[in-house]
């Protein structure tokens, strides 16, 4: 059990000096994430010790449960791409730029457009995607309009990552904790619902608060370009999304996974894709979407699940375990997500407290929560963050980690509590 513990400690504070000092490398121009590397070391020094043996490891990987890593990434995989072969016909772009045409000469409108917008899409989508896809957009308007796009990037960082809690599929971790108490897309929405809605709505008056004066500034909006779009396409994905999405709404009634039910709209969407795309000779949209994929996720999550493992495994989680789970299960995880999710990242919070909470289905709520939320506390909360301030830094826009942080705190606390409270209201 010692072992595992200074393995784990290790790597974690290996991985968080990581991100802090350099969590990319640039090779020929083009960014690689490198904050995988230690948590694979990590996972191989387990592995090499026998604090986990290959059987053990293959036994969890393999298990036939709804918290199986392997589905668990197809789910994610299978949604994400869906997403990006969205956002490269043009979906995202068109209506962001809707959002822009009814602000008109306001920035208060265009918050409130841009935060609306955002929101919604997230609910539907993939908060990562929606960040990666609006921030340049954002970035390219308010160089042009003259105005501070801190505000509008902020506010969409947040949007995303609170409505994110709203369905089960918003975002990876909603994924991994609700399989671990075998919660449905149906039972996890009737409770998110309210959490959700108070959070939002707390975090949209936060962000009103703190950016007054910013956006109380005159603007002058300009769009010199109309934005690149592909109809078919665009119906293609939004068609199967559609489908995806209400198919997993009613899949543990169907009795189909809903990684099957996600597997088998991508494929659909990227094999007609693919034949429209053939005829149309647009074949790049669909091999560009492809590269897009977050491969680097796959030996990130395996990786950190099987430390997790090991630690159950020697039963180095029992004692904490035992304390959340006992009283006020629900402020305990949701507080204890919360922070650890900046201290390891919200995907490895989050294969953790599965771990630690069980089938403790108020827990679970309260650890989606901190999953979500802590990501906006600081860069190191999700690989969203991470990824977004280094797309930030590609656009000149400065952002220090004391700024993120500062906004973070502000917004963030605020919004737990009135998630917190949702959760008791509901339950």
């Amino acid at each position: 059990m010692i072992t595992a513990i200074i393995i784990a400690s290790l790597t974690c504070l290996a991985f968080i000096c990581n991100i802090l000092i350099k969590p990319s490398v640039i090779i020929k121009g083009k960014s690689y994430g490198i904050y995988w590397i230690f948590p694979l070391i990590g996972a191989g020094l387990l592995l090499l010790t026998k604090v986990i043996t290959p059987k053990q490891l293959v036994d969890g990987l393999t298990a036939d449960t709804d918290i199986n890593p392997i589905k668990i990434l197809v789910l994610f995989l299978s949604l994400t791409l869906m997403s990006v072969l969205l956002d490269s016909a043009g979906f995202f772009r068109i209506l962001a730029s809707k959002a822009l045409s009814v602000a008109k000469h306001s920035q208060w409108a265009l918050f409130i457009c841009l935060y609306l917008t955002v929101s919604v899409l997230t609910v539907f989508t993939s908060n990562d995607i929606i960040v990666l896809t609006f921030t340049p957009f954002i970035c390219y308007f308010a160089h042009n309009a003259k105005i501070d796009p801190i505000p509008y990037l902020v506010g969409e960082f947040i949007a995303a990552n609170t409505w994110s809690m709203a369905l089960v599929i918003g975002n990876p971790t909603n994924i991994y904790l609700a399989g671990t108490a075998g919660i449905n897309f149906g039972e996890y929405l009737t409770v998110m619902a309210l959490p959700t809605l108070l959070t939002g709505i707390t975090a949209f008056g936060a962000l009103c608060l703190i950016f007054r004066k910013k956006l109380s500034a005159p603007m002058v909006a300009e769009q010199n370009e109309k934005p690149e779009s592909d109809i078919p396409l665009m119906v293609i994905g939004v068609a199967h999304l559609g489908v995806c999405i209400l198919l997993m709404a009613v899949s543990s009634w169907l009795s189909i996974p809903m990684w099957i039910v996600s597997a088998v709209c991508f494929i659909s969407q990227y094999l007609c894709s693919f034949v429209y795309c053939l005829f149309s000779k647009k074949l790049m949209y669909v091999f560009e979407s492809l590269k897009r994929a977050p491969v680097i996720t796959v030996p990130f999550v395996l990786s950190m699940f099987t430390i997790v493992l090991a630690l159950v495994n020697t039963g180095a989680t029992e004692t904490v375990r035992a304390y959340l789970l006992e009283g006020e299960s629900v402020l305990k995880c949701g507080v204890s997500s919360f922070f650890a999710s900046n201290l390891i990242n919200n995907i490895p919070m989050s294969v953790l407290f599965s771990a630690l909470v069980g089938e403790d289905k108020a827990a679970v709520y309260a650890s989606v929560v901190g999953s979500n939320l802590g990501a906006f506390l600081t860069p190191v909360g999700a690989l969203a963050g991470i990824m977004w301030t280094g797309l930030l830094k590609n656009h000149g826009i400065k952002l220090s980690f004391a700024r993120f942080s500062y906004y973070g705190i502000l917004v963030s606390i605020p919004a737990l509590i009135a998630a917190i409270v949702g959760i008791y209201i509901v339950l």
